[in-house]
């Protein structure tokens, strides 16, 4: 039998589909396109469901080396006990995407799971490439652990999550921190990580089916590495995937659509870490595509993807 759409993730498609018919997909290297299709897209994915009235905002800042500021989001639900936190990366393939298109979910995250969030505006390429985006990652994870007793946190229980880029962020910071001897992470919650640049070689048989493009990859890793995508001398902070020791890292929650491009290296991702000993919860979700969650999120599959993710934020 072959691979095919989850029927109720199908059912939510169509009208997309239908929408989308008539039009062409933007070119590869095509930056503004992207961001121009995609981030009304994720913004009405966002506020399709309600917003949790019981969280709370506030703005706060972090200073980069280079002395630029990131701004950052405290989520936090009202009357939550002082625990764990979790510093939180958007996706959009690095070259896309804001914190305020992301307040729905990190909203919806704290009210079920009273865990905190601090989400991070990072910025994005290709205005800022690698290393940029990550070391304002690692600022925002220092400035979390500088401000944990005032915002009761506790230290040794700060979890970083991500979805897409999002979640390949995460995971880089995982490696960066340990290369540099903390601030600790207790937990890192990966969802559909985008982990490989040398993703290229198209499957025919979830062609059909995608959201994130192999030709979008084609862009956003360029856009990130420049003439050092593909090549042999990238980093593994850079692209998760590259990582050759996974000793030391922390435990990791990983999920993804067996109809996603990025599936083969989260598998693969997956392996590696449970072969050093770091402890891996893996979930492959089928007939999910990228970004399931947020387009079918009245779907039995997105209703388990979400509840686990719940689940995995209460454990920290």
């Amino acid at each position: 039998m072959a691979l095919s759409l989850d029927p109720e993730i199908a059912q939510a498609l169509a009208p997309m589909a239908g929408a989308m018919a008539d039009t062409t997909p933007p070119a590869v290297g095509d930056i503004a396109a992207r961001r121009a299709m995609w981030e009304p897209i994720i913004g009405a994915a966002g506020t399709a469901q309600p917003i949790p009235d019981d969280v709370k905002t506030s703005e706060h800042y972090a200073t980069a080396d280079d002395g630029t500021r990131i701004t950052m989001r405290w989520y936090t639900k009202d009357g939550a006990a002082p625990g764990p936190a979790v510093l939180f990366f958007h996706g959009g393939g690095y070259i896309f995407g804001h914190i305020d298109l992301f307040d729905g979910p990190a909203s919806r995250y704290v009210s079920a799971s009273g865990v905190p969030m601090l989400s991070v505006e990072y910025r994005r390429a290709p205005e800022h490439p690698f290393p940029t985006p990550l070391e304002d990652a690692y600022s925002a994870l220092r400035w979390l652990h500088a401000h944990a007793a005032e915002l009761g946190v506790d230290r040794d229980r700060i979890g970083v999550m991500g979805d897409s880029a999002g979640g390949g962020m995460a995971a880089g910071l995982t490696i960066l921190a340990r290369e540099r001897g903390g601030p600790k992470i207790a937990r890192q919650i990966l969802i559909m990580p985008m982990l490989d640049d040398r993703t290229t070689t198209p499957d025919p048989h979830i062609a059909p089916y995608l959201l994130w493009s192999y030709d979008d990859s084609l862009t956003a890793w360029p856009a990130l590495l420049g003439e050092a995508a593909g090549g042999p001398d990238v980093p593994a902070t850079a692209a998760p995937a590259r990582l050759e020791d996974a000793t030391g890292l922390p435990p990791a929650y990983i999920e993804v659509g067996q109809l996603d491009v990025f599936r083969d290296e989260d598998v693969a991702y997956a392996t590696k870490l449970s072969r050093a000993g770091v402890p891996v919860e893996f979930h492959l979700h089928p007939g999910a595509p990228h970004e399931f969650d947020s387009i079918a999120f009245t779907s039995d599959v997105a209703r388990r993807a979400i509840t686990d993710r719940i689940r995995v934020l209460k454990s920290i």
